[in-house]
């Protein structure tokens, strides 16, 4: 088609409609005072103005709908961004419900243990090399965290800071044998030490172990943090799953299943102060 516009024959066409047009417009200017073959004229180029009318007045219903469609289009923008801006303070506001109850929930905690201090910390990355489920916080040595600091969410105790940098820090699960700290019994105040094992962390438990073969423990049984080693006293840890002996059988063992849901954790809080802090280095278990 576009091949015709360029054509001979259209220019040909294209020039006898402009003279014909011209022709109309002139003789209707002159009107009564041109002759009466001005009728036969008229006559000729009847057709070729009625043409030139609708074309006229296609051409004006284009711009008119181009118009029309530009202002919808920028009506239509100006609605996106508004809707982007809801959607904005949307996000803004449900994060910030999100936070209101995550610190809420430790407002129990810091009230029973007014010498804490806490950092909020997010997990960014999970460790899917460690069988123990370590994972990565984007808090570093910049917001105040330092090494072996507790970790805990509104659930119970999640592991401890093992490795720091100075925005991001890795934290070492309950169920890792490297976290090794003093537990007790909530019910019977039995005491042990609580630390993880590869046997056990695949059944997504701790062990209590070096308990006296007296003690009374039973399955159901709170286990909290004793305040010996580098975590305050009364952290709660987990419940008693089941009850074993080792293998000398001179000893009580109890698998202990965390309260923390360590596979869904999203946000934890870091305990970086707290009274007697700085007890006796994590080391590894047994």
């Amino acid at each position: 088609m576009r091949f015709f516009f360029r054509s001979r024959q259209f220019k040909i066409i294209l020039l006898t409609v402009i003279v014909f047009i011209a022709l109309s417009v002139i003789f209707a200017l002159i009107g009564s005072r041109i002759s009466p073959q001005a009728d036969i004229m008229g006559t000729v180029t009847a057709p070729f103005r009625a043409a030139f009318t609708k074309i006229s007045n296609g051409v004006s219903d284009f711009v008119s709908t181009y118009t029309a469609g530009n202002e919808m289009e920028l009506k239509n923008a100006e609605l996106e961004n508004e809707i982007n801006e809801l959607r904005r303070r949307l996000a803004d506001y449900e994060q910030m419900q999100a936070e209101n109850e995550f610190y809420k929930d430790y407002l129990e905690i810091k009230d029973a243990n007014p010498d804490f201090g806490f950092t909020a910390a997010t997990l960014i990355s999970r460790d899917t090399t460690d069988p123990y489920g370590g994972f990565v916080i984007n808090r570093g040595s910049l917001d105040g965290i330092e090494a072996t600091d507790p970790v805990i969410t509104d659930a119970g105790l999640v592991g401890y800071i093992a490795e720091v940098g100075l925005t991001t820090s890795k934290v070492a699960t309950v169920l890792s044998p490297d976290v090794v700290l003093g537990a007790l019994d909530n019910r019977t105040n039995d005491s042990g030490i609580l630390s993880g094992a590869l046997q056990f962390a695949e059944k997504g438990q701790t062990r209590l172990y070096n308990l006296s073969r007296s003690c009374n423990i039973a399955v159901g049984d709170y286990i909290v943090t004793s305040g010996e080693g580098v975590f305050p006293a009364g952290l709660l840890v987990g419940t008693i799953k089941s009850i074993g002996s080792d293998q000398y059988n001179t000893s009580i063992y109890a698998a202990v299943e965390p309260f923390a849901d360590l596979e869904a954790i999203r946000s934890v809080m870091v305990i970086t102060e707290f009274e007697g802090q700085g007890g006796v280095k994590p080391g590894s278990g047994e």
